[in-house]
């Protein structure tokens, strides 16, 4: 079970972005997430008259390690560690390691 899903709110932990918030828009493997707005990137693209684009610099965004953010325990107001519980009908839970309480996703 991924402790990080696409749809949450993380904090980056350490790296340029460190401090900065964002939604999760994808999962890349199994390790790595791409957060909106974190560790954008210039990148230059050569233009492709068969695709019909056309070339210059452009903003990317960029992979970024899942252990290089945490999750946004909005009632703390700050980055939250989640846990996995059993709830009463047998499925499992992420839950926010501070209170218990679980992640609504």
């Amino acid at each position: 079970m991924n402790k990080i899903r696409t749809g949450d709110q993380v904090i980056v932990l350490t790296g340029r972005d460190k401090g900065k918030r964002g939604t999760v828009s994808a999962r890349i493997d199994a390790d790595h997430v791409v957060v909106d707005g974190i560790n954008v990137v210039k990148k230059h693209v050569k233009p492709n008259p068969m695709k019909g684009t056309t070339g210059g610099v452009v903003d990317k965004t960029m992979p970024i390690h899942q252990s290089n953010v945490a999750i946004f325990n909005a009632a703390a107001g700050k980055a939250d560690r989640v846990g996995i519980k059993l709830a009463a009908d047998g499925k499992r839970v992420r839950v926010y390691k501070s209170t218990g309480e679980e992640i609504k996703a």
